[in-house]
């Protein structure tokens, strides 16, 4: 089975952050494989345009302003939707906070709140979204969420501030969602991706580590381009396509597992 041909066909799936490049990204593949995408996030002009997108190539999207840091926002939602479609299949939370001010300094040079906050801000919105899709999906026996991560959440990296321990944190979530409602047919899974200079987040995080060592934003990513296997780092192409193969039945097999990406910058 290829990544580009698995089958969402006559799923629902909600992703947070839905507008973001990443988020983006993923509901056009869903959307291409026959799921019917719910968009979620604060942005009400980004989710209109990229639900339009969807549409307009055959697509079927829709989108509602949710704040996924808000458990009763989140709850509300899910609620709603499950009522009019009968349920949710799919959960993928892809939201990101500014990294200026958080990466690109010593640790020892960080103010506290600048390491916590990324932690308590992932930790909190993944878990209540995971556990709100996962309440409405065991009473159905199946379903699928899903986590997203980097490589830093397995290796140590300078000048990352708190980021490895927030998606060090999302990965021993995603195990242990998966410790307990695996039996119940619902799946936990996750992607770790090394960065995608493609997206604006990323593009921002590697001027702030290139300035900090005093080279180019190009000089940076050769350097981080070298310490992956393949010499390269992955797309947003190739992240949508994994994410669309986890999330059919084609990987039924795969829960409490992060789906290594990182081109080869970390080995499992």
């Amino acid at each position: 089975m290829s990544l580009n041909t698995a089958s969402l066909n006559d799923k629902h799936a909600i992703i947070y952050g839905g507008a973001g490049a990443i988020g983006s990204a993923v509901a056009r593949a869903f959307a291409r494989a026959g799921a019917v995408v719910h968009l979620a996030g604060r942005d009400e002009a980004a989710l209109e345009a990229v639900a339009k997108e969807i549409r307009s190539h055959g697509g079927s999207a829709h989108y509602a302003v949710v704040d996924a840091l808000d458990k009763d926002a989140v709850e509300a939602n899910l609620t709603a939707l499950v009522a009019g479609t009968g349920g949710i299949d799919i959960s993928l939370n892809a939201i990101s906070v500014p990294q200026p001010g958080v990466q690109g300094i010593p640790l020892v040079d960080l103010d506290v709140d600048a390491y916590t906050d990324p932690v308590t801000t992932y930790t909190r919105s993944n878990f209540i979204t995971a556990t709100a899709a996962a309440r409405r999906m065991s009473e159905r026996g199946r379903g699928v969420i899903m986590t997203l991560t980097a490589d830093p959440a397995r290796h140590g990296a300078p000048l990352m501030g708190g980021m490895p321990a927030a998606w060090s944190s999302l990965e021993a979530l995603t195990r242990g969602l998966s410790s307990e409602l695996a039996p119940k047919g619902v799946r936990a899974v996750g992607i770790r991706s090394q960065g995608i200079p493609e997206t604006g987040t990323i593009a921002t995080v590697f001027g702030l580590h290139a300035r900090a060592l005093g080279i180019s934003d190009q000089e940076f990513l050769a350097v981080i381009e070298q310490t992956s296997h393949l010499g390269r780092l992955p797309t947003l192409a190739e992240v949508a396509a994994a994410a669309t193969f986890l999330a059919s039945d084609e990987a039924a097999p795969l829960t409490g597992s992060i789906l290594n990406l990182s081109a080869g910058s970390v080995s499992d």
